[in-house]
């Protein structure tokens, strides 16, 4: 479904990627791991038009979409939950949620499938999105992007500053966001969370990919070697 080869990404003068390899196929889920400033929040944002790449180093569907305008890719299919939610503060829980389906995509995402998925932003839906707790807003973020009906889906840090019992919760839900063959490409700095829920691992280590593969078939000593580089 994805593939990227050799991207390179910058700040300015600064280079954050240094020729990344990346694949994931429909209905995969992939973890990516590492430090804080290894590069994955660059990686996706790379992915989702937020940062300047080649053409050709993104190709999504097989068509090239390296560089492409945000709107342009959710439009395509792949959309973001980034790191820190990002609800607008005006809005409330369901406008939120609607204000995702802008792109007019079909699919099996609607309102009363996510109410189903998680029933308290039922109960919510007219409360202002930042009045909600920290794991309730999580999920107003990760509903607002499956409304726009992705095939690809990106997870940027969501258990960020949650308590474990809320992160275990939003990742029970996974299974079933990905019932339909959507891909999810999920970053996260917890080990061994991003193993139990990935069907693969790639661990970021000072912008380039320092380990690859299998997350049943990776050792500790391995992840925890390419993590710290030790």
């Amino acid at each position: 479904m994805l593939t990227v080869h050799d991207l390179q990404a910058f700040y300015g003068d600064f280079q954050a990627l240094f020729g990344i390899d990346f694949e994931i196929a429909a209905g995969e889920t992939v973890a990516i791991i590492g430090a804080n400033g290894a590069g994955k929040s660059t990686f996706l944002k790379t992915l989702c038009g937020l940062m300047r790449t080649a053409p050709d180093t993104v190709k999504f569907d097989g068509r090239p979409i390296g560089g492409a305008p945000a709107y342009d890719i959710v439009k395509r299919g792949i959309a973001l939950v980034p790191e820190g939610r990002r609800l607008f503060r005006s809005l409330s829980v369901e406008e939120n949620l609607r204000i995702g389906a802008f792109a007019g995509r079909s699919g099996p995402w609607t309102l009363d499938r996510l109410y189903a998925l998680f029933p308290v932003l039922k109960e919510k839906r007219t409360a202002s999105a930042l009045s909600l707790s920290g794991g309730q807003q999580q999920m107003v973020a990760i509903g607002r992007a499956l409304m726009s009906n992705p095939k690809l889906l990106l997870c940027d840090e969501v258990s960020l500053g949650l308590a474990p019992i809320v992160v275990k919760d939003i990742y029970d839900a996974l299974p079933e966001i990905c019932s339909d063959g959507l891909a999810a490409i999920i970053v996260e700095q917890d080990i061994d969370t991003a193993t139990r829920v990935s069907d693969r691992v790639y661990c970021f280590m000072h912008g380039k990919v320092s380990l690859a593969g299998r997350s049943d078939a990776l050792s500790h000593d391995q992840i925890s070697a390419a993590y710290f580089g030790i």
